[in-house]
């Protein structure tokens, strides 16, 4: 070795703290609150991740592509159309023709479809209640918190 290699300090990383960096804690906040309850409507109801929030998003929104439902709900394109595939095969939603573009698929939810999530929707509303419990009064400053991430590109 030279002695340049030698004396020259040697880079070091900063200090830094992941269990306070935000991105890092809303991403563990939000798999642990999906996770919770995924575990319920997997057990009661054997449904995937992306299979509910496939029929959530029909639920919401009426008929939709699969490229929509990817976008509002995070998913990627090829995990929502495995998702629509298998729910079609199940009988609970059905493909059509986008009316304005011919190259779209356009989902809706069967009437199976929607005695499911008939069934299904009072637990996503009871487990939100229960985390609106534990947030308790500081709800709103979450909510509003968590509006300002999404609407700004950091």
């Amino acid at each position: 070795m030279t002695q340049d290699t030698e004396t020259r300090p040697k880079t070091a990383p900063p200090d830094f703290d992941l269990d306070g960096f935000l991105p890092y804690r809303l991403t563990v906040a939000a798999d642990r609150l999906s996770a919770g309850l995924a575990r319920r409507y997997r057990e009661e109801f054997g449904l995937s991740v992306a299979e509910w929030r496939v029929l959530v998003h029909l639920v919401d929104s009426g008929s939709v592509s699969v490229r929509d439902i990817g976008q509002k709900v995070s998913l990627e394109k090829s995990k929502a159309s495995r998702a629509a595939s298998r729910l079609e095969a199940d009988g609970l939603i059905e493909k059509g023709i986008n009316a304005q573009d011919r190259r779209l698929l356009v989902l809706s939810l069967t009437d199976e479809g929607r005695a499911l999530m008939a069934q299904l929707l009072p637990l996503a509303i009871a487990y939100q209640d229960r985390l609106e419990q534990l947030v308790g009064e500081r709800l709103d400053a979450l909510n509003e918190a968590i509006d300002i991430i999404l609407k700004e590109d950091p």
